[in-house]
């Protein structure tokens, strides 16, 4: 076979000339400033106002809150002070209740005084006859008309036996004509010849007689066999009776 010349190819003139790769620098990442180059973008018109008005409610409610405190501290106050005052109040009602017990209690005694003495005005008692005397012996006796319209009050002691009767006037004759007649003496006579009422031998009398308290017609008698003492400490309380009473009925 023929050959073929192979054809060469010369280099041009501009060589090239094989230059080392510089190292490969990262550029710095972008600082993300305030003044970032990335574009602002832009809050709706209705999201603000939403937003201006969740703030404002916040505020409005964070007000109310405090005015709340404020006013629930105020009220604490208040109720802590009106409880002080109940209290006291409370204690001086009670001291009054107490005074007003004593003064009732008072006014009870009071007013039984009162009545008491309303109705001794209307029934009062009397003191009539409270001299010692002295009978000597079986021919005296002591006498004492019982008043009329009263409630008369016997009341004696003597020093020896002593006899005592209420007459009636009739019988007070009757006694006498006994002794002038000579069927006794007048220790006998006084209380054998009919009484209202009638104690024999006795040294002490305490007897209320009522039946004067309508009628004008009795005598109290007294006698003894010897010689006694007799120490009365009678009495009288006006109690008149609607009508006639005892022997006068």
């Amino acid at each position: 076979m023929a050959s073929t010349e192979m054809e060469t190819t010369s280099p041009t003139t501009e060589e090239v000339i094989a230059q080392p790769v510089e190292a490969f620098v990262q550029a710095p990442a972008p600082s993300r400033s305030a003044t970032s180059s990335w574009p602002p973008m832009g809050i709706p018109r209705e999201r603000r106002l939403w937003t201006a008005a969740v703030a404002a409610a916040l505020l409005v409610s964070a007000a109310g809150i405090g005015l709340l405190y404020l006013d629930d501290s105020n009220n604490q106050a208040a109720i802590r002070a009106l409880n002080t005052k109940n209290q006291s109040l409370t204690g001086r009602t009670q001291n009054l209740e107490d005074q007003l017990t004593v003064v009732q209690g008072k006014l009870t005694a009071s007013q039984a005084q009162v009545d008491s003495l309303s109705t001794e005005l209307k029934h009062p008692t009397l003191g009539v006859w409270t001299v010692p005397q002295t009978i000597h012996d079986s021919t005296e006796f002591l006498s004492a008309t019982v008043p009329d319209t009263f409630t008369y009050h016997l009341k004696l002691k003597s020093s020896g036996p002593m006899s005592v009767s209420i007459l009636s006037t009739k019988n007070f004759k009757d006694a006498i004509i006994c002794v002038y007649s000579g069927r006794g003496n007048t220790n006998w006579c006084m209380h054998h010849s009919g009484a209202a009422m009638g104690r024999l031998g006795v040294t002490s009398v305490n007897e209320d007689f009522n039946l004067a308290t309508g009628c004008g017609s009795y005598i109290a008698v007294i006698t003894a066999a010897g010689q006694v003492t007799i120490t009365p400490d009678v009495s009288v309380t006006y109690n008149p009776a609607s009508g006639a009473t005892g022997s006068c009925a």
